[in-house]
């Protein structure tokens, strides 16, 4: 019973130190995805040159994209006319950091760790970017065309409050709960210096820590709270940083996927620079750098430099979080639940004086409009869903297409529905097609 009541204690401590700057991050993401141009990333990511990859690396590093939206955001660079060392850059550099994640760091690691993650995550990133023009000189892919007539896009700050804390948040949900979970359930069951005691030996402990984090998928916030936890039990700042860089970077889909589009020589580089950076910054951390930027011992848990927010404030935060996460899953039930393939037109049509009595939108599908329904695994975001329905949009005879990640379908509406051209536009994507449905 003891064990429950101090799980419960350290849960509500995390959350409540947390939660403001959670929800801070969450807005700025709001702002970075709506306001922040997206043409501009398609412009500095084109080149396979050092500042272009230098480049890709300081947008992608604030950008809000959690772990699983990084990859299919990359890949579809890449498919859309970026190098490949940009693209890599890109895939490096952003999982290991993001504004919502670098605020957490703050929040529970302080400001050094803080500053370090980002200076790591850029120098990796360019690292890979680098390395990968130089061992793989293969040409990027041309830009496919975009298809005129797209509807407008929303900047209002309805749009960035939604989705900062709906869609964005929904997408990390289950990995920041897990986290959460998973940091007081450390906290708990571990004993206090259990590192010290037990592994007190430096490279054992990063090479420990470092073969748990290349398979494990935790997202960049998720991955604070334990890296603190861990530092708390004895774990070295060096080996703390290996988790957070390597764990929100690396995962066994992760690597498959690089696998799969971007081919050996690259995913060679990916994994390079980002393990041979964990460890050089992990040793760099713990020899040259002052031992007390990163002391947080037992007595300063989730106090250090931040008593300037009130004890309400945080519980406040935390009340909101949890509601703005209960919110989220309850409207992906009901949305779930409601789930319907969308109405065509070609089936029953009025016509007088021999024309078709239709609206200008159904004169676009008159006679020949089809609907097709198709399993596809893989897709676990928002970022996801747009990206299988933009890059089907682009296609030939393609009208709509609508993803729903919950249940693994695509809905695809058009004049010309090829099953091979749906096949091949998923799967290049890094995700999985299984079958037509129906």
């Amino acid at each position: 019973m003891q064990y429950i009541y101090q799980f419960f204690q350290e849960l509500i401590s995390i959350t409540n130190e947390m939660a403001p700057y959670l929800l801070l991050g969450f807005f700025f993401a709001g702002v970075l995805k709506v306001w922040f141009p997206q043409k501009w990333i398609n412009r500095y990511m084109g080149k396979n040159n050092l500042m272009s990859v230098i480049n890709t690396a300081l947008l992608g590093i604030p950008l809000p994209l959690c772990s699983c939206g990084v990859i299919p955001t990359g890949i579809s660079f890449y498919k859309n006319g970026a190098s490949k060392g940009s693209s890599v850059s890109f895939l490096i550099s952003t999982p290991q950091t993001g504004v919502d994640s670098v605020l957490v760091s703050y929040s529970l690691l302080g400001l050094p760790f803080a500053i370090i993650r980002v200076i790591v995550a850029l120098i990796t990133g360019v690292l890979g970017g680098v390395l990968t023009n130089a061992i793989d000189k293969e040409e990027k892919i041309e830009a496919a065309p975009i298809k005129s007539g797209t509807k407008k896009t929303d900047h209002s700050l309805g749009r960035v409050l939604k989705y900062g804390f709906n869609e964005f948040l929904m997408d990390i949900a289950k990995w920041l709960i897990i986290g959460l979970l998973i940091a007081a359930a450390l906290a708990t069951i571990i004993p206090d210096n259990f590192f010290i005691q037990y592994i007190n030996n430096e490279p054992l402990s990063m090479l420990m820590v470092l073969l748990a984090s290349i398979p494990l998928y935790v997202c960049a916030t998720a991955s604070v709270p334990i890296a603190a936890i861990l530092m708390m039990k004895g774990l070295s700042p060096g080996a703390a940083l290996i988790f957070l860089m390597a764990g929100p970077a690396t995962n066994a889909a992760t690597i498959t996927v690089i696998k799969k589009v971007f081919g050996n020589k690259t995913l060679f580089s990916y994994l390079f620079s980002i393990i041979g950076g964990a460890i050089a910054f992990g040793f760099l951390i713990n020899h040259f750098l002052p031992s007390e930027w990163f002391n947080i011992a037992q007595n300063e848990h989730m106090h250090h430099n931040h008593e300037m927010l009130p004890h309400w404030f945080k519980i406040l935060s935390s009340l909101t979080l949890v509601g703005l996460v209960i919110y989220g899953y309850i409207k992906r039930h009901k949305k779930n639940n409601s789930y319907s393939a969308p109405i065509t037109t070609n089936t029953s049509i009025n016509i007088t004086n021999n024309k078709p009595n239709l609206n200008p939108q159904q004169m676009n599908f008159v006679g020949v409009s089809k609907t097709a329904e198709y399993s596809v695994t893989g897709m676990t975001c928002s970022h996801c869903k747009a990206n299988v329905e933009n890059n089907l949009k682009q296609k030939d005879g393609v009208s709509t297409a609508s993803a729903n990640p919950q249940k693994n379908t695509v809905i695809v509406t058009g004049t010309s529905i090829n099953d091979d051209m749906v096949k091949e536009t998923v799967n290049s994507l890094g995700y999985s097609y299984v079958k037509r449905i129906k």
